[in-house]
């Protein structure tokens, strides 16, 4: 095994490196199960720039910054700049996190210092060569052609980059060609493919062809726990509503004062302070706000029931036309995915900033994620 890529000597791909120097400062944060899969290109990466830093791990309290090179974090999702649309005005410290799109998510997520990062992203301009391992969506790209479009547009120098990809093409090759070594012996028939319906096909018309009116919305409830006598005295109560126009981005955001006692769990389970709740405004009110928010033509999306029901309950109308996200997910899948988050793992929708306070707006990020994904 070569000591430098970790890859068996009969396919070390050490020959095709060309290490380049960047005025860009660059910091890959690999998930520690990313390490040892012989076939990363995070390794790659850090071997063609030999001033970048590779660090493992799931935690890091630290600035990836300086004063001379601001950090930004290469993160797709809503709310991340375009980066050849809008490049950073100076030379910038780049994060990119190496790992599968569940294991990034969580890492963005569990550093604080990561995830106030401002957020570049781009369109890849042809599909990932990477084929030797599957990407959730068509227009997604490993690790190292990432690096090669975001340098090649930082550093204004395209075809310099393009170098970083020869090891890359090699590695690839290289398992190709082994797997083709392994063929079934000739008395085994070979079965043909089965033809896999378009899981697009299944979507609600509405979601696919109405783009300009899709409205996601999500509630937090004040709900008592079962037992109590505060729950056998009434239904749980919209306290916290939250909606974002997909097409635009615009978002509403509303606490609602409950009519009776806070539960004393709920501000805890919203990720809110409660006093934000107590100080809310009554039902009318929240009509009154959205109101002025939705459109004769919307289309609300929401995940489940509940949320709608949570709304309605308080006076309110969403239209006649909705779309049930959740019903929608186990259509496209053919499968039941459980909670909002593994459905996002399985599309590779992945959210960016929240869209509200709270677990509310963690959520409505989700929801926009997943119907931007689901549109592809």
């Amino acid at each position: 095994v070569c000591e430098r890529c970790r890859r068996p000597e009969v396919v070390c791909y050490c020959r095709f490196v060309t290490p380049l120097a960047t005025r860009t400062r660059v910091v890959i944060l690999q998930h520690p199960r990313e390490r040892d899969v012989p076939i990363n290109t995070a390794r790659i990466a850090s071997l063609c720039l030999p001033d970048a830093e590779l660090l493992v791990g799931t935690r890091w309290d630290r600035p990836f910054g300086d004063p001379a090179r601001p950090a930004a974090l290469l993160y797709p999702g809503p709310g991340a700049i375009d980066v050849e649309e809008t490049p950073p005005p100076g030379p910038i410290t780049l994060v990119v996190v190496d790992g599968t799109w569940w294991q990034a998510r969580k890492l963005v997520r569990s550093n604080p210092e990561l995830a106030r990062l401002p957020r570049y992203a781009f369109r890849p301009p042809k599909p990932s060569d990477y084929r030797i391992r599957k990407e959730p969506q068509a227009d997604y790209v490993s690790t190292i052609e990432a690096l090669v479009h975001m340098l090649g547009v930082l550093e204004r120098d395209r075809e310099r980059f393009e170098a970083m990809l020869v090891p890359f093409r090699a590695m690839v090759d290289a398992q190709l060609a082994y797997a083709a070594e392994r063929r079934p012996s000739r008395h085994v028939r070979a079965r043909k493919p089965r033809r896999i319906p378009d899981p697009h096909a299944r979507l609600p018309e509405a979601l696919v062809r109405r783009a300009e009116d899709l409205v996601c919305v999500y509630g937090e409830a004040n709900a008592w726990p079962f037992g109590t006598k505060e729950r056998a005295a009434g239904e749980d109560e919209l306290v916290h509503w939250v909606a974002c126009r997909v097409a635009t981005g615009e978002t509403f955001e509303a606490f609602v004062a409950p009519s009776g006692a806070l539960a004393p769990s709920t501000a805890r389970h919203a990720g809110i302070d409660a006093s934000r709740i107590l100080h809310g405004v009554d039902h009318e009110g929240l009509l009154e706000a959205w109101a002025r928010f939705a459109k004769p033509n919307d289309v609300v999306c929401s995940w489940g029931r509940y949320t709608a029901e949570l709304f309605t309950r308080a006076g309110g109308e969403l239209g006649a036309e909705r779309v049930d996200l959740r019903r929608a997910a186990r259509q496209f899948a053919n499968a039941r995915l459980g909670a909002i988050d593994a459905f996002a793992d399985h599309v590779g929708a992945v959210a960016a900033a929240p869209l509200g306070e709270g677990r509310a707006g963690r959520r409505l990020a989700q929801m926009v994620a997943i119907v931007t994904a689901l549109r592809r």
